[in-house]
């Protein structure tokens, strides 16, 4: 029979794909099926097309938030919730949703296998995949329900209707938890700008989900003997660089914005002021929600670059956000502290750091960089060639920035680009999340499919090279 064959023969094609080739397949048909799904009646208006539906459906695997419709609008509370389920997949990690599919793929793997998935779900040892997704999905669970209770209650008391309240709160929990900064009103959440518990909610979810199955896990792991040297090395980092990112962050736009006149702090208290450069700084960091309206009238130069530092570095391995992450940061900056006290060792907290990660930090950040500039590029060539409207080269870059870090901060460029520009955004959004190097591992072995099992035996001299 033809469909048993073609059961088969799609089995067969999944069994010789390697870890990132798979997860590459699986996110690009969770995007198509998603796509499709969006762009039927039951879930959007007639607004709502293949183009407008395809971009939804890749910002909200990749968790970004960068959108060309209004959501609370043009989507039915069913497409709503089909979004929402679409962020739930990607936030909690679509490396993990394939693992765990790969399962039910690939039978009779061997050790070698399972160690390679666990690797890619960020699994401690050789424990079943299972498990640790499980406990990915419960600590989500109970996270977001907490603070969609706290919203319903406390945080959107102005909506009357107990309905539309509640399905705001439990859709801008998930949101918030992954990393996506989707929301319901065409504002984000300018509209609750001065209210203190949406505020504190939605800056624990997006750090609890930025921070890291690794992080939370070890954290609860430890809770009744919370102590530095009881946690692991990973872990101290983590929390470390998120701190000082935050803190850096929030000073940062307090003094570029309240030396910048006209901008949007200038017309708030000293307590909103605060509060809205804590938002920013926690939100920037990929998770794209928004108390201010971002333009490059709004917000000085200063501002605008600051935001981007904190897009790119993004939020820490195995979380929900995207960026180079916390840790590879990190790891750079003690690398150029040995160089400058001509240290051979990189060390971090008396540990010895290996070769081996440097260099994958290094490659992670030029890779990165190198991918935004092309990006940026292909943004401005286009804008030239079919005279769009004209933007700054601020503007495409921060758009770029914020498309590849998943962070889905926009400043009025993503809904005025054409289909081609927004094809850059979405191929942006989805090697972010991904992670640049896992895409270039499946290129690579694809191409080079007869060197996969060959070791290199091959030693060369070394040599100095002045730099």
């Amino acid at each position: 029979m033809p469909f048993p064959k073609a059961v088969h023969r799609t089995q067969d094609l999944y069994r010789r794909l390697t870890v990132p080739q798979f997860t590459v397949v699986t996110g690009l048909l969770v995007i198509i099926a998603g796509t499709l799904i969006l762009a039927t009646p039951v879930c959007s208006n007639a607004k709502v097309g293949l183009w407008e539906a395809l971009f939804t459906a890749t910002s909200a695997v990749t968790v970004t938030g960068l959108c060309i419709i209004d959501i609370g609008q043009d989507l039915t509370n069913v497409g709503q919730g089909v979004l929402a389920a679409m962020i739930l997949a990607g936030g909690l990690g679509l490396m993990a949703i394939t693992t765990f599919l790969q399962g039910f793929v690939v039978r009779g793997t061997e050790l070698r296998c399972r160690l390679d998935r666990g690797k890619t779900l960020d699994e401690f040892g050789v424990g079943g995949v299972g498990t640790t997704f499980r406990g990915i999905a419960l600590t989500a669970t109970v996270l977001i329900l907490i603070g969609a209770i706290v919203l319903y209650i406390f945080g959107f008391n102005d909506i009357t209707n107990h309905g539309e309240r509640l399905w705001a709160a439990l859709f801008h929990s998930i949101s918030a938890y992954n990393n996506a900064g989707f929301g319901l009103w065409s504002d984000s959440l300018e509209h609750y700008r001065s209210n203190a518990v949406v505020n504190s909610v939605i800056i624990v979810l997006i750090v609890l989900g930025g921070l890291g199955w690794r992080v939370t896990s070890d954290l609860w792991s430890n809770r009744k003997h919370l102590q530095r040297r009881n946690l692991s090395l990973h872990t101290r980092l983590v929390i470390r660089t998120s701190l000082i990112l935050i803190l850096i962050g929030t000073v940062g736009l307090v003094i570029t914005e309240s030396l910048s006149q006209d901008h949007f702090l200038s017309s708030m208290g000293w307590s909103e002021r605060l509060m809205s450069s804590l938002f920013g700084s926690i939100s920037a960091r990929t998770a794209g929600f928004t108390t201010v309206n971002l333009s490059l009238e709004s917000i000085s130069d200063s501002g605008l670059l600051l935001l981007m530092a904190l897009m790119f570095i993004g939020a820490s391995p195995g979380g929900t956000g995207g960026g180079i992450k916390t840790t590879t940061l990190a790891a750079l900056m003690a690398a150029t502290r040995s160089t400058l006290r001509g240290q051979d060792d990189v060390v971090i907290r008396n540990r010895q750091i290996s070769d081996k990660v440097v260099l994958k930090a290094v490659g992670i950040t030029v890779a990165s960089l190198l991918f935004v500039l092309v990006m940026a590029l292909l943004l401005g060539m286009s804008s030239s060639l079919n005279g769009e409207q004209a933007f700054t080269f601020l503007e495409m870059l921060f758009t770029c920035i914020s498309a590849f870090a998943t962070v889905g901060f926009d400043v009025g460029v993503t809904q005025n680009l054409s289909h081609f520009g927004q094809l850059v955004l979405i191929v942006g959004m989805f090697v972010g999340r991904l992670g640049i190097l896992l895409l270039l591992s499946a290129i690579w072995e694809a191409v080079n499919k007869d060197r996969l099992h060959r070791q290199n035996r091959i030693g060369y001299p070394r040599e100095d090279l002045y730099v």
